[in-house]
């Protein structure tokens, strides 16, 4: 006997839609899973160029040391003047807080030279505070001892400035 050959291409078709039907959902959870794996290492993935997380940078608070009040004669120019200032420093850290606290002596010291030898019209404009303020920055960053580090100070910050 001899088999009918629409028989046996009734036969193997139901069979060859089954394959194709196991494949396409076996290509179709690939493809589910590939998006899925994509969207969470876009989503928790480190960086694709290698930099490092951002992470908030610890903030330090700021150092300030307050500087007691002076009053130092001016140099004359409309007969005597005087200047009274009170300012606070700002400095990087606490290390250099308590080197600028240690050596008040020096540093007041220097601050009087220099702000005595002032004039008040120079110390008049907005212009003339900003530039004593960088002076002082310079005065007291200098080394304390010869050949010695300098103090990181950042700022002057005045909270008294009187001319008479």
């Amino acid at each position: 006997m001899k088999a009918d050959p629409k028989a046996e291409v009734a036969a193997a078709a139901p069979k060859s839609s089954k394959k194709k039907l196991l494949v396409m959902l076996v290509l179709g959870l690939v493809v589910l899973g590939a998006a899925g794996g994509a969207a969470w290492f876009l989503t928790h993935g480190k960086p694709a160029d290698g930099a490092a997380e951002h992470k908030p940078a610890k903030i330090e608070p700021p150092v300030f040391v307050v500087i007691e009040p002076f009053t130092v004669n001016l140099q004359p120019e409309n007969g005597d003047q005087y200047l009274q200032i009170q300012f606070t420093l700002q400095v990087a850290n606490a290390e250099n807080e308590e080197k600028i606290k240690l050596n008040m002596p020096k540093v007041r010291s220097r601050l009087l030279l220099l702000l005595s030898a002032k004039k008040a019209s120079e110390l008049n404009t907005v212009e003339g505070k900003k530039l004593l303020s960088s002076e002082i920055v310079a005065a007291i960053k200098a080394p304390f001892a010869e050949k010695g580090e300098p103090q990181a100070v950042t700022d002057v910050l005045f909270t008294s400035f009187i001319i008479q």
